[in-house]
């Protein structure tokens, strides 16, 4: 049955339908048994979208900014999602903050797709579940996938290594260029955004962060400073061509070394975390070549690095552990 279901939605979803997306969205984001499958199926119709992350201070202007880049690219007819990286509820685990409600001017246009992911406090697999809502909205025809970080916390800075563009915002009283080092936004940064920048000081934050971009090595792409005042739409036009001649710097400018290490870092991370699943589902269903181990740390009675080589040293229990669960066919 759930194969059925599964294989109902992915058909759905080549067709276009929104709410099939949705759903598989919510589907990847929980983890859940047919995930992986799902990735399988669809990752061959990725690698078209151009995905931009934009991170800085909460309170700088972020999501009115995103909102306007929004508008730009759809007045070039282009398909657009926002991913919104939002802090958990301690309660509900959900996102707090919704889907923005400053990006309500595009709910209803078919042609814009807003989503938040919440962290739920497990760092490592937002990134992961990043990633794969990132397939996901490519996979289905997206032409600009927008990342926006509700911080610059070492969690929304390993978000950003998704994007192909990242856009560093700040404002002129939100502390100076040395600030925007320390938080080691400098080294991540592709384009500066200083919005807000009809309030005093947008000048001389500008004047450092372009002293910080020439402290960079001199060779490659040197981010340029672009001001900017969202709620007015001023600067945004500069802002979407700074983008594009990135954009086009890295077409012109490929690193077949850097794609494979990406590659085999998104097979790493995906490799490890299906290991941990099933290591952590066999655990919790008490396999027979772990149960008495597992019984044994619970009483005390065995360390857990001991338990750890008498499970590695078991074939029975690593096979367990490594066990499959019922999957769909990928496409092939």
């Amino acid at each position: 049955m759930a194969d059925n279901r599964i294989n109902s939605l992915l058909e759905r979803f080549a067709r276009g339908d929104r709410l099939a997306l949705a759903r598989l969205v919510t589907l990847v984001e929980n983890r859940a048994p047919e995930a992986d499958s799902v990735m399988e199926h669809i990752y061959a119709r990725t690698g078209h979208a151009y995905v931009i992350g934009v991170t800085g201070a909460p309170g700088a202007g972020k999501s009115t900014l995103v909102n306007r880049l929004i508008a730009k690219y759809r007045g070039q007819d282009k398909l657009v999602a926002v991913l919104a990286i939002d802090p958990s509820s301690p309660f509900s685990g959900g996102a707090v903050l919704g889907d923005r409600v400053r990006m309500t001017d595009h709910y209803r246009d078919a042609g814009v797709y807003i989503r938040s992911i919440s962290s739920r406090g497990h760092h490592g697999g937002l990134s992961r579940a990043t990633r794969e809502v990132v397939k996901l909205l490519d996979a289905f025809g997206h032409d600009f996938i927008i990342i926006e970080t509700v911080g610059v916390g070492q969690t929304e800075l390993s978000v950003m290594d998704l994007a192909d563009t990242t856009v560093v915002v700040t404002v002129p009283e939100g502390g100076d260029g040395v600030q925007v080092m320390k938080a080691g936004l400098n080294e991540i940064a592709d384009l500066f955004v200083v919005n807000k920048a009809d309030r005093d000081g947008a000048d001389r934050i500008k004047a450092e962060l372009e002293l910080s971009v020439h402290l960079r090595p001199a060779e490659g792409w040197r981010p340029p400073v672009v001001l900017t005042q969202a709620v007015s739409d001023v600067g945004i036009d500069a802002l979407v061509a700074a983008i594009q001649r990135h954009r086009e710097y890295l077409a012109s400018h490929r690193d077949p070394a850097r794609e494979a290490e990406r590659r085999a870092r998104e097979f790493v991370e995906v490799l490890t975390a299906a290991i941990d699943e099933r290591a952590t589902r066999a655990l919790r269903e008490g396999a027979d070549g772990t149960r008495e181990v597992v019984r044994e740390v619970r009483e005390g009675k065995l360390n857990p690095y001991s338990a750890c080589r008498r499970i590695m040293e078991n074939r029975m229990a690593i096979a367990e552990l490594l066990a499959e669960p019922r999957e769909l066919k990928p496409q092939r």
